[in-house]
């Protein structure tokens, strides 16, 4: 068996076999004329329930074989200009290159002496993003598993800067359409049911700052500790951006930890067009990015920013086989101290390569493309009688609802829009996700492809409308 582990006798094989995969999933790419095969649960269950994995094939083209039927086939390919529905970019070459380099040397981030260069890039990488967003010299962070880790991590740093006496005291502000972590780092974070003030949005899906400063200063009267604002730079139904420069004006004011989840919007840090876009964000106390959604990056690839390096000593433990105390005197630069994990791939190589073979400009006209996609598709909503768009895209994400001409009922309307979301995925034509506004139903365009067209788009509305037009036409028979 040790023919298998890769060191210097077994560098051939290493090679045959990494080619042999490389070259099935490359064939696969350029044949892959939809998104999804439309493979049901039912379906293919039964193939990868009567594998035993207790009997290995032995055989890397026999693995490989078995691999197109249980995995390949039927994957849900983000790069195909018709996936539309979730926050999944296709990546970039240079990226998946970065992936076979640290899989194979398979470095630790947590400690020097199981990454030394490694360690170097990753600091490289923070220093590059944290003045990016303009978050001044003392600024720090580390790279995370994706935008929960990063937005639990900024709350934990919040908790503990608040200095409370009472973790019942403390409150979160976000706003109705924030990332459901908030609500879940509060509750792992120890804070109590009522912990997260939910704060609501204008007609743009914008958190009312009115509403915010009301919340805050109810704070201040009841006793209580505002911990926390959570702005959003790009939520995830809407791509919507909260108004950062009044947002942070109030967090000055009350002196309340200003965190900005930017795990969807931080593409317009490389944006050559729109970067105002998120003009504000320099003044936040932490900053949640997500590679792996708007720069183009294999999953995953994430990270928090903080202002002040300090605040990450609240994440900082000792352990003496790992990072003594020692190491802090002797200037040894030990990522795990500013980390939840311990253990922790070599992410950073991704966008590394990335930004060293592309350059930023790149990334950031790549983005720009998906949010003039997204421009044009809102015209396209809006100008199609089937359709109600909720609103104008900050980012690129469009939300819509199939409005038929002769049905107005509210629940059936519903049905329709569901129907048609579930008669799309299982043809495999397309995908587009699905959301609720207003406790009805919409779909959802989540446009993260600059090779996705116009043209695409508005095919994949007429077989929305199509689907949903084939399931009122049966309700009627029904109902008949």
């Amino acid at each position: 068996m040790r023919s298998h582990l890769l060191n210097g006798l077994t560098a051939e094989h290493y090679r045959r076999s990494v080619t042999e995969g490389v070259e099935r999933v490359a064939a696969k790419l350029a044949t892959t004329d939809r998104p999804f095969t439309g493979v049901t649960v039912d379906a293919l269950s039964p193939t990868i329930d009567a594998i035993d994995l207790d009997r290995p094939l032995g055989d890397t083209t026999a693995v490989l074989d078995e691999l197109e039927d249980v995995y390949l086939r039927d994957a849900v390919y983000f790069h195909h200009p018709r996936y539309l529905a979730h926050l999944n970019c296709p990546v970039v070459i240079p990226a998946v290159l970065a992936e076979a380099v640290l899989s194979a040397v398979n470095s630790s981030l947590d400690t020097w002496d199981q990454s030394a260069g490694g360690t170097l890039i990753e600091r490289k990488l923070i220093d590059w993003t944290a003045a990016r967003i303009g978050l001044g010299p003392a600024a720090d962070g580390v790279f995370t598993s994706g935008g929960t880790q990063s937005n639990l991590q900024a709350l934990l740093l919040a908790r503990e800067e608040a200095k409370s006496d009472s973790l019942a005291k403390l409150r979160i502000f976000a706003s109705e359409v924030s990332h459901f972590s908030v609500k879940k780092s509060a509750k792992l974070l120890g804070l109590g049911p009522d912990a997260v003030v939910v704060i609501p949005v204008d007609h743009d899906k914008r958190m009312q700052t009115v509403a915010l400063a009301r919340e805050l200063e109810r704070c201040a009267r009841d006793g209580l500790v505002p911990m926390a604002v959570v702005a959003t730079a790009g939520t995830t139904d809407f791509g919507s951006i909260d108004p950062l420069p009044e947002i942070a004006g109030l967090c000055a004011q009350y002196g309340v930890w200003m965190h900005v989840d930017a795990a969807y919007g931080c593409g317009l840090l490389a944006s050559l067009k729109y970067r105002d876009r998120i003009d504000g964000i320099e003044r936040a106390d932490s900053v949640t990015v997500d590679y792996h959604k708007s720069f183009f990056q294999p999953v995953s690839s994430s990270a928090v920013l903080v202002r002040d390096a300090a605040t990450l000593r609240h994440a900082t433990y000792h352990a003496e086989y790992l990072n003594p105390r020692r190491m802090v005197q002797e200037r040894i630069p030990n990522q795990v101290d500013k980390s939840l994990q311990t253990t922790r791939r070599f992410d950073a190589l991704k966008l590394w390569l990335t930004l060293r073979t592309m350059g930023a400009d790149g990334i950031g006209q790549l983005f720009d493309e998906v949010c003039d996609l997204a421009r044009a598709g809102w015209e396209l909503l809006a100008a199609d009688p089937r359709y109600d768009v909720v609103v104008e895209p900050s980012l690129s994400t469009l939300v819509f609802r199939y409005i038929p001409a002769a049905v107005t009922d509210p629940a059936e309307i519903d049905r329709a829009n569901l129907y048609a979301r579930k008669a799309l995925f299982a043809s495999g034509d397309a995908v587009v996700a699905g959301t609720k506004v207003a406790g009805r139903h919409y779909l959802k365009f989540t446009l993260l492809n600059p090779e996705t067209k116009a043209d695409d788009i508005a095919a994949v509305l007429d077989l929305i409308a199509g689907h949903a037009e084939q399931y009122l036409g049966e309700s009627l028979d029904r109902a008949s």
